[in-house]
């Protein structure tokens, strides 16, 4: 069987299910059960999306985007600066 990659709306969509079925009764395991996913997925769901909401995660995702672009750029620019300065100090 293969892995299926769930979007953030669905994460939390999924934790707000387990909520709702532990709300009425069920066991934390049943819940989870129901819901398709392993224990060990749904606690580093819960870690990571636990009380956001879906706008509040598309915006999580693009920040992460965009700190992965940020910190591309730095190292970039980093490597550039150094190879600047080892060419200006004669060290060819």
């Amino acid at each position: 069987m293969g892995k299926k990659r769930h979007t953030a709306e669905e994460i939390v969509a999924k934790l707000r299910q387990v909520d709702v079925l532990t709300a009425q009764g069920r066991t934390v395991a049943e819940a989870i059960r129901q819901i398709g996913v392993t224990e060990v997925t749904y606690y580093r769901w819960r870690s990571e999306y636990g009380g956001l909401k879906s706008d509040q995660v598309k915006r999580l995702k693009e920040l992460e985007m965009e700190n992965a672009r940020l910190r591309r750029a730095v190292s970039d620019l980093t490597l550039e600066k150094l190879i600047l300065k080892e060419a200006a100090s004669g060290n060819w």
